[in-house]
């Protein structure tokens, strides 16, 4: 099995300006080997999202991403215009196992509107 590779968009302060106010920006990244999983077609209950919050995909990252937390990044996925954005701050799952190439699931919701 072989994931496709999805862009990372990562909102960074990259200074300040002539005032002291932060300059913002973005920093890109490609992560390749990513499993892009759609939505559960079932209804989700109260128990899987007690916030209401609508998952639209489940990105599963590769044990190699070493990008750092993605709470509050964008994610493009495929030719799609307009990036996902992750939900939370997905944490890798670890313990000594490796029974796949993959250890840390990111749900994302589309970021328009």
């Amino acid at each position: 099995m072989r994931g496709e590779t999805v862009t990372v968009i990562r909102h960074t302060t990259t200074g300040t300006d002539e005032y002291g106010n932060p300059v913002h920006g973005e920093t890109v990244e490609d992560v390749d080997n990513v499993l892009v999983q759609p939505p559960s077609m079932g209804e989700a209950s109260d128990a899987d999202r007690p916030d209401g919050i609508r998952v639209d995909a489940t990105l599963l990252f590769p044990r190699t991403y070493e990008g750092g937390s993605l709470r509050g990044c964008g994610i493009l996925i495929r030719d799609e215009p307009t990036p996902y954005r992750v939900i939370g701050d997905p944490m890798p799952v670890d313990g000594g196992m490796t029974p796949t190439d993959w250890n840390m699931n990111v749900p994302v919701a589309r970021g328009e509107g």
